[in-house]
Formats: C-alpha cells, sequence, structure tokens
C-alpha cells in the first residue's frame, strides 16, 4: 500500500509568526537559570536509583586482576556491536564490562508498562539478516527488544568473557606498561590494551530536582527502575493490580511517560501527570508482522529500508521515492514530496527550507488539533498541546495516552508557570498552594544526555597520557579525529554522538562506529603497535572541518523549549543531543572514513612499539 501524505491544515490558514511568536513565549516560561542542575544526581542520597539492579540478583564472584587486548565498557547495542565486530575482525581477547546483570542497556534497565520501540523495529533492531529473526511488529515490545540483544550476544560469543553487575569507577592510562588500568566497583584491576566506550546516550537516570523531594515519605522510584514488587505486575504482563487502592504521582510527559501513563490510569486509584513541557504525540498504527513481506524480502533489505529512513526522516525524499516507514518520523518530508510533485520542487536550499519550515508549522498544528479532538475537557486540551518546532522534541506516538485524561482518575498538573512542581513534602507535593496527597512518586525525568559528561558517563576518573582528564579536557567541546579517539588519549575509543557522522537509525550508526573501531585495533594488533593515538595536528585539522561543514542547529538551542535535546535551554554551552555531526552527510562522511581506511596505513595517528618511542604512521 502506498503512504499517503497526512491531512494538514492549508498555510494560509495559519497565522505563522503568531504561531512562532507562542514558540517563544511557551520556551521563556518553562526555562530555568539553573539549567541541567535543576536534576538531582543519583549519587547524592539515591544511589538505588541507578546502581541497584531490581532485575537480577547479583553473583558473586572474586576480583580480577588481568591483561586484556580489548575492554568494551557497556552491554548495550554500541557494546554489542563493538563486540560483534572485533569477533568478526578475528580480535577474541575482550571482554564486556556491564553495570546490568544482562546484555541491553536500556532495553535491559528499562522494564515499565508499557514500554515499546518508538520507532520502526525493522530499522532499529540490528543484525536481522544475520540472525534470521524479524519482530513481531513494527513497533516492537522492550522485553522482545532485550531478548534480541541476548540472542546477538549468544550467536557471536560475547558471553564468554561478559562481566556483569560491575561498574566502573576509573580508568587511568599507565604509560610503562601502554595500558588502561579499569578500577571497577568488585574490586577488579583490568589491564587493557584497548578501551572502547560504549555507555550509550541513555546511561544515567537523572530525578528532579524538587524541594523537598529527600522529605517524603511514600515509594519513590525511576521509570529506568521499574518496581513490579510495589505496583504488581511484571515486564511481559504488566497488570499493576497493587496500585488499586495508591495515589501515584508521575513527573514528565516524555517518551517513557506517555508509554506509561495508560497503565497507571488503568489500575491506579488516583493518578496525578505532572507536566512541565507537552510532548506531541501521534497515532500509532501497529500491525503485527506480514509473514508474507517478512518472506519476500531481499538480501540487503534492512539497509535499504535503513536509507529510507534516514531520507524521510532528516535528508529529504528524492523524486519518485517512496517512504518506506509511513509514520509520524517521516511525515514533514513525505508530505513535503507529495506537495513538491504537484507544485515542483525547490529550486534551492533557501526555497527549500522555506517550504519545509511551513510544512512543519502545518504539522505541528495537526498535532495540536489532534489533541482536541481527543481530550474532553477543554483546559486540559490546551495544556497539552505542543507549541514548539518538530525538531525541538522527540516525535511519539501512542493510541491510548491522549484518552487516559477522560478518565476521572487522571488529572493532568501543568507546572509550567511555576517551571517545575514548587515542593515536596512528607505526604506529597505542592502545587499552587495545594498539597496532593500521594503514596508514590514515579519519576519519569529522563536521563543525562546533554549535562556534563561525567554526569553521563558516571566514571569518576577518566585519565589519559600524564593523568590529563578526559573532562578537562573536553570541558570546551569535543576534540577528536573522526569522533573515534583523541590526542593524549592513546588507545581509547569513542561511541554515541560525538563528532561524526549522523544516521537516523541510532544502531546502524554505532554499528558502523564499531566496524570503525575494530579495523584500528587489528591494525594496531597486527603491526605490533602498542598504541595508537592522533597526532594533535590531524585531531585539529578535524575539528576544524567538522565545524566549518556543520549544519547550524544552533536556532534549536536558542529556539526550542527545555529539553535533554539542549540541554535544559543552557546555551553557555553549545550542546546538542546528536553532538556534532559531520555536515555534508551520513554518506559523506562514510566514504570519507572509509578513504582513510583504504588510503595509508593509520594515516594522521601516532603509533608507539615495544621498540621505538613516538613513531608517526
Amino acid at each position: 500500500m502506498t503512504c499517503q501524505p497526512t491531512n494538514v491544515p492549508p498555510v494560509e490558514e495559519l497565522d505563522v509568526s503568531a504561531i512562532r511568536e507562542r514558540y517563544k513565549q511557551e520556551r521563556l516560561r518553562r526555562l530555568r537559570p539553573e539549567g541541567g542542575n535543576q536534576y538531582v544526581r543519583t549519587e547524592t542520597g539515591f544511589a538505588e536509583a541507578y546502581e541497584a539492579d531490581p532485575h537480577t540478583p547479583m553473583t558473586a564472584r572474586e576480583p580480577i586482576s588481568e591483561d586484556l587486548d580489548v575492554a568494551i565498557l557497556g552491554g548495550g547495542f554500541s557494546g554489542i556491536m563493538a563486540g560483534v565486530h572485533l569477533r568478526n575482525a578475528g580480535v577474541n581477547t575482550f571482554r564486556h564490562i556491564e553495570h546490568a546483570g544482562d546484555f541491553g542497556g536500556v532495553w535491559y534497565w528499562n522494564r515499565y508498562p508499557g514500554i515499546q520501540c518508538d520507532n520502526d523495529a525493522y530499522c532499529y533492531l540490528p543484525l536481522l539478516e544475520e540472525t534470521g529473526w524479524m519482530p513481531s511488529k513494527k513497533f516492537a515490545d522492550g522485553y522482545e527488544i532485550q531478548g534480541h540483544c541476548v540472542r546477538i550476544a549468544t550467536q557471536y560469543g560475547l558471553y564468554e568473557n561478559a562481566l556483569f553487575h560491575t561498574l566502573v569507577r576509573s580508568l587511568k592510562w599507565d604509560e610503562a606498561i601502554q595500558r588502561w588500568h579499569i578500577e571497577t566497583n568488585r574490586g577488579d584491576d583490568i589491564r587493557a590494551r584497548f578501551v572502547i566506550m560504549c555507555g550509550g546516550p541513555l546511561n544515567k537516570p537523572k530525578l528532579p530536582g524538587i524541594p523537598g523531594i529527600r522529605d517524603f515519605k511514600g515509594k519513590l522510584f525511576h521509570t529506568a527502575r521499574w518496581d513490579y514488587d510495589y505496583t504488581g505486575g511484571e515486564w511481559r504482563d504488566p497488570v499493576l493490580s497493587k496500585l488499586a487502592d495508591k495515589r501515584v504521582a508521575i513527573v514528565g510527559t516524555g517518551a517513557t511517560a506517555i508509554q506509561a501513563i495508560p497503565y497507571l490510569a488503568k489500575y491506579a486509584k488516583q493518578v496525578y501527570v505532572i507536566q512541565r513541557t507537552p510532548s506531541s504525540v501521534d497515532e500509532r498504527p501497529n500491525p503485527p508482522t506480514d509473514p508474507d513481506w517478512a518472506a519476500s524480502l531481499q538480501p540487503g533489505w534492512q539497509y535499504e529500508r535503513q536509507k529510507n529512513f534516514h531520507d524521510g526522516a532528516v535528508f529529504g525524499l528524492k523524486p519518485g521515492q517512496a517512504d518506506q516507514i509511513c509514520d509520524i518520523w517521516t511525515e514533514i518530508n513525505r508530505n513535503m514530496a507529495a506537495e513538491s510533485e504537484q507544485i515542483g520542487w525547490p529550486q534551492s536550499p533557501e526555497e527549500y527550507a522555506e517550504r519545509r519550515a511551513a510544512m512543519d508549522v502545518r504539522v505541528m498544528e495537526r498535532m495540536r488539533r489532534r489533541v482536541e479532538s481527543i481530550v474532553q475537557d477543554e483546559q486540559t486540551a490546551e495544556a497539552l498541546k505542543p507549541w514548539f518546532m518538530f525538531n525541538c522534541k522527540r516525535p511519539l506516538s501512542n493510541d491510548h495516552y491522549y484518552p487516559a485524561f477522560n478518565q476521572p482518575n487522571v488529572k493532568l498538573i501543568d507546572v509550567s508557570n511555576t517551571r517545575g512542581v514548587e515542593r515536596m513534602t512528607q505526604n506529597g507535593f505542592v502545587h499552587e498552594g495545594t498539597e496532593y496527597e500521594i503514596d508514590c512518586l514515579v519519576c519519569a525525568s529522563g536521563f543525562e544526555v546533554t549535562s556534563d559528561l561525567e554526569k553521563r558517563w558516571g566514571i569518576r576518573t577518566i585519565e589519559g597520557r600524564d593523568g590529563l582528564s578526559l573532562y578537562d579536557y573536553w570541558s570546551d567541546g569535543y576534540r577528536t579525529l573522526h569522533g573515534t579517539m583523541a590526542s593524549n588519549f592513546p588507545n581509547q575509543f569513542f561511541t554515541g554522538y560525538v563528532q561524526g557522522g549522523f544516521f537516523a537509525t541510532t544502531t546502524h550508526q554505532f554499528s558502523r562506529q564499531g566496524f570503525h573501531i575494530a579495523y584500528i585495533i587489528k591494525t594496531a594488533l597486527d603491526r605490533g603497535h602498542t598504541s595508537v593515538e592522533p597526532s594533535l595536528e590531524a585531531q585539529d585539522d578535524w575539528v576544524k572541518l567538522l565545524r566549518e561543514t556543520a549544519i547550524d542547529v544552533s536556532y534549536l538551542q536558542r529556539e526550542c523549549p527545555p529539553s535533554y535535546f539542549n540541554n535544559d535551554g543552557d546555551t553557555s554551552k553549545n550542546r546538542w543531543y546528536l553532538g556534532e555531526s559531520y555536515g555534508p552527510g551520513w554518506d559523506a562522511f562514510e566514504e570519507l572514513v572509509g578513504s582513510w581506511r583504504e588510503g595509508e596505513i593509520l594515516a594522521g595517528m601516532i603509533v608507539r612499539d615495544p621498540e621505538a618511542v613516538g613513531s608517526t604512521a
């Protein structure tokens, strides 16, 4: 079936200048001067919100002291794919060191009711062709995704050396032995030749810094550590039967909350939804996977689909190109393509930008009208309307979120005027002078994404050559070669959103990073190098090129409401949740690093051999 454009209002029907002014005002009334510091770090009296594992009992073991070729820090998709590519490259002496009790990363920890992938699972879940497995539906359930992590780890032998329930406390480069000392909470001293950082962007939960939060005597937990012992139910069958007599407040209305709230609404006696900034929430058709469609797929289908998603969500659809994804993520470009077929395609970047901005306003107006058509109470509906540009917050979809507000036991608490909850008491929370007594506070307050790096990674010390702190080295911005390595930090590799190509399917981007890293490690080992790192000149040249070619997204920093996308609106630090992306695009970046691998061996790298010091490849 051909994917059709959506029914958006014509631009002539809208007062675009008034809408954009409304965007500015809505942003301003949510800004807080402390930016990301408005959140509470889990180390400050709430360690159980991060360190404890409610899902798998910890197994006692003796501390490990060993030399190792490669340590992979993290067992989510980035760590899994790093292990896959090391295995494929013939590098087999490696360990995953993982905080959780199993592989899965964010999909291990997050087991809240309703959890699903919120974009196309046929794109998001890696190695579908290689494993011969297909998700059961377009937006796969969380337990199915974690099961796929286990499937990959099993198929590629990643369990053999994995250390679970192990938190890294410090990383220190030892120049004398040319290795990284890795200290953990289990008393380990692992001396790794190479270290790959695979913490993922949604690694560290954060809690709302509500005044008096430590005074609250009721139950409190973060959605990334959902407590089914308290709520009733379990991961695969979230019947929250123990909430029948409970008054529950949930802080946050982002990607997690819009999935969990319908379950709280169904089972709890009373639910207070505490919202600072609403999300845009579209419908979610989620049919089961068509077996005939799955059987018809040809080799290479997954990357072809991922490329189509990238075009539909980011780059733009070409004349005659169909939208294979057909959901909220691709709506703007799908509508623009359909319109361009009628009136002609843009003839300049300026014309394209103008049309896209207009379509953005039209799509977001459709989303606001959708709220009106579902939520019966006018005041509640008005507070739930998203007044911002499409790219300001993660686009969401759920068929049960808005209807939940029509239930008598669900009340929206709009805290935009007070920029958050005023304060907690022993018995509940205070809003606009009224105390609301509750039994449980659920924190859907997200993760450390654009905050200071030490907060995000949760590793106390990372020291390269001569004791140089990576946190200090990057305090004014990333400094890398290809987003992969940094000068003064030999044999350390980075994944995630740092300084490289951006691809709409996160897991494929992480996979390609793992492939590139595996190439460098394999090359260094084969050539007998004890260390490898970028020269300062090569690093500076890359950073200069990156910033000269970058697409300016600073307007999103200035004009979007505060969120993890833009470091909670703190413009003093130019941080965007996607890091610094290579402006010419994904294909150009892949071509660039591919040419680097095929050219002069380890070009721009300083290598060290056992007999020689400071050679340049």
